[in-house]
């Protein structure tokens, strides 16, 4: 994959992360009524689904931060160096993961 397309790819897994994102940090209507008891009922369950929520927030954030560390690279002319050992990463990996940073071996 040359660096144009890549870039390519690149802002097109930027913008699913970041609709992604939107749909995980949107409100989830009232929460004002929420009561914890004894038992496991509708306030624990909110209460999961939001641990939930930020845990998958969380990886997405991390995805989007190397995503945008990748599209940086493709615009400065070091895109598919690793960023650790400074040798080129593997073309199957960038294929799989073209927001890989790292080769293999350093990753």
């Amino acid at each position: 994959m040359d660096t144009t397309e890549a870039a390519a790819v690149l802002r097109a897994k930027e913008q699913d992360l970041l609709d992604e994102l939107a749909m995980v940090t949107r409100p989830l209507g009232d929460a004002g009524s929420i009561s914890f008891g004894k038992r496991i009922g509708e306030g624990t369950s909110l209460a999961v689904d939001r641990l939930t929520s930020v845990t998958v927030q969380e990886g997405l954030l991390a995805t989007l931060a190397q995503v945008r560390v990748a599209l940086a690279k493709t615009e400065d002319g070091s895109y598919g160096t690793c960023e650790v050992c400074g040798e080129p990463i593997g073309a199957e990996r960038l294929e799989v993961r073209p927001w890989a940073l790292r080769c293999l071996a350093d990753s």
